[in-house]
């Protein structure tokens, strides 16, 4: 009988702690404003720093972004790494650059 009661209370534990942990899928009005609240941080900002905050900050918002951003983050992300480094290859950069433009512009287009 113990040795029931505590396979089942031990099951209760891995299920609810399994539910905690379980990443949820935001909203696309979510996903802006959290990504707004990031972007509106000064320290965001200040050169490789500010662009290495802005990508640790946006990470976990990648990780539950809604459909139609997700792509756009994933951009960011990639440009911002890229861009933070001591030395950041140019030619990369350049290539990037279209794809962080059209970031830009998934954002006009769902958070205005």
């Amino acid at each position: 009988m113990k040795k029931l009661a505590t396979a089942l209370i031990a099951a209760g534990l891995v299920l609810s702690a399994s539910a905690c942990t379980a990443p949820t899928k935001l909203s696309t009005t979510e996903t802006c404003d959290r990504v707004k609240a990031v972007v509106s941080n000064p320290a965001t900002s200040a050169g490789k720093t500010g662009l290495n905050r802005l990508a640790n900050q946006i990470r976990p918002i990648h990780a539950v972004a809604s459909d139609d951003l997700k792509p756009a983050l994933g951009s960011i992300i990639e440009y911002t790494d890229e861009a933070a480094k001591e030395t950041p290859d140019a030619d990369k950069l350049a290539a990037m650059q279209s794809a962080y433009a059209d970031a830009s512009t998934a954002f006009q287009k769902f958070c205005s």
